[in-house]
């Protein structure tokens, strides 16, 4: 059986954050902040009853599960095993995007430059790229777009080569990702079975999207454009599977060898709240979408009531 899911009121990820709205936002720090406006914090008695009702679906999970649930107006959140290792797979995708536009910035990259795609470029997997001929040109921040909309492998990999193993590693230090790494590139099987895996946390995740969120990862102007990214996602059958089709997801999916993962931030009318759930085990990609589809779908059920 699986852990109790802890319930807390500020939830103590690491670094803080600042807003960009008039009134201070949640941190990351463990201490309370106050809600930005009168209002703005969620019925504590429906976050009691969310945490018992994820708790129940755990029970029947034979897999590993961890998440964070946080409202971000006020910081009330739910976690459940936050800093446990899961193997990234796709989700690494938004950290080596925000890494690309820290680059950009810092005058290392330009994104309007043309890259040519290679035979040898080409990872197998999902995106569009690895059916393109060699010799295709595609821009730097196109490439971005793929490696996020389309989850497209190839790009990811041109990127990586473009920014370097190790000068990614240092912007996740940056981010204040201190437990994700990238250690080979997506779909590197021969890496993997020699034991070389890259690794994230929930916790990580949650970081990295609530910067995104609040304007403070990279630059604002830098910010925006992953957002953008993020919005444009064409996985969805995760968590906004259960979701009315109005409704705003900007997230990233991954799925890879037994983990099935996605993380982002639900906008709604009563506020956004934003959604991690990382998964390993021999479960099936089937039963760990819906898992993940049918927490998202009973957070939401707090907004919409």
């Amino acid at each position: 059986m699986n852990a109790p899911v802890k319930f807390i009121l500020a939830l103590a990820l690491a670094g803080p954050l600042v807003a960009v709205f008039p009134a201070p936002a949640a941190a990351l720090s463990g201490q309370y902040v106050a809600p930005q406006e009168p209002g703005a914090v969620p019925d504590p008695a429906k976050w009691a009853q969310l945490e018992k009702d994820i708790l129940r679906m755990l029970r029947d999970f034979q897999g590993e599960l961890g998440f964070v649930i946080k409202d971000l107006r006020s910081g009330q959140a739910i976690v459940h095993r936050p800093d446990k290792r899961f193997p990234s797979a796709s989700m690494v995708k938004v950290p080596i995007m925000a890494a690309c536009y820290k680059a950009a910035e810092e005058g290392r990259i330009s994104l309007t430059d043309d890259m040519t795609l290679k035979r040898t470029d080409k990872a197998p997997g999902s995106g569009t790229l690895r059916a393109a001929p060699p010799g295709t040109s595609v821009t730097v921040e196109k490439l971005i777009e793929l490696m996020i909309t389309d989850s497209d492998n190839t790009a990811a990999n041109m990127l990586i080569d473009l920014l370097g193993l190790e000068y990614i590693g240092v912007a996740f230090k940056d981010f204040g990702l201190d437990q994700t790494n990238l250690s080979r590139k997506m779909m590197d099987f021969r890496s993997r079975a020699r034991g070389i895996e890259n690794y994230t946390t929930p916790r990580d995740m949650a970081e990295i999207l609530e910067e995104i969120y609040r304007r403070t990862c990279v630059s604002p102007q830098a910010s925006e454009k992953c957002l953008a990214c993020l919005k444009g996602q064409k996985v969805n059958d995760r968590i906004p599977r259960y979701l009315p089709r109005k409704v705003l997801v900007a997230h990233k999916t991954g799925l890879e060898n037994k983990v099935c993962h996605d993380a982002g931030i639900v906008f709604t009318d009563k506020g956004d709240v934003l959604i991690c759930v990382l998964t390993d085990g021999d479960t099936g990609a089937i039963i760990a979408k819906r898992m993940i589809a049918r927490i998202s779908a009973l957070v939401y059920k707090i907004y919409k009531a």
